[in-house]
């Protein structure tokens, strides 16, 4: 009973000081992330972490696992901005704000890793799948929010309107207007919700 005591307390700090150092190697990696690393080593990780090489891999079999880890991490800890309220009878202009505001947060808290999941999609596939799955998610919202506006459309011209909803509200289109045209949160934020009214409207 006595060895039992003792080693319990014992086996608790052990425990925990691995859960801490797993969790420190993540946002390690994330940090690195938001620094432009896309494709950080384990020595990167290690010295950003403080936790040895050689841990590292005895948390994470290799870097594919510990990147899906950091990515599967970030996405939890943002999940409540992938949801979108219900749209009900709001007017036009208030379902455009909405849905603008959530993606705008969206992007700014997934961003970087979001460059990260996109540069290993083409080699990774469960990263692909998982991507594939929360742009079938996104896309769902943008046909319910605007579906009272365009129910009247033939069924072809509502599929265009739809693609380019999609494209103009997904990660790609806002990173291409903050990352490659230069414009600011605001002038992203007008250029968005002007474009979106007229395609709905159109």
């Amino acid at each position: 009973m006595a060895t039992t005591a003792r080693s319990e307390p014992v086996e608790d700090g052990r425990t925990a000081r691995r859960d801490r150092n797993r969790d420190a190697v993540l946002d390690a990696v994330l940090e690195l992330f938001t620094e432009d690393c896309l494709a950080p080593s384990a020595q990167d990780v290690a010295e950003r972490s403080g936790v040895s090489m050689r841990s590292v891999y005895r948390y994470y079999e290799d870097l594919d696992a510990l990147v899906r880890a950091a990515i599967a991490r970030n996405v939890e800890r943002v999940a409540p901005l992938f949801e979108l309220p219900d749209p009900g009878s709001d007017a036009l202009e208030v379902r455009v704000e909405r849905i603008v505001s959530q993606r705008l947060a969206l992007y700014e808290a997934i961003a970087p890793t979001a460059r990260a999941a996109l540069l290993r999609a083409p080699t990774n596939d469960r990263i692909r799948d998982q991507l594939d799955q929360r742009r079938r998610a996104l896309l769902d919202q943008v046909r319910r929010t605007f579906e009272p506006d365009l129910r009247g459309l033939a069924p072809g011209a509502r599929r265009e309107v739809v693609a380019a909803l999609d494209v103009l509200l997904g990660f790609e289109g806002i990173e291409h207007l903050r990352r490659h045209r230069g414009l600011s949160g605001p002038e992203v934020r007008r250029t968005l919700q002007r474009a979106v009214t007229s395609l709905v409207r159109g």
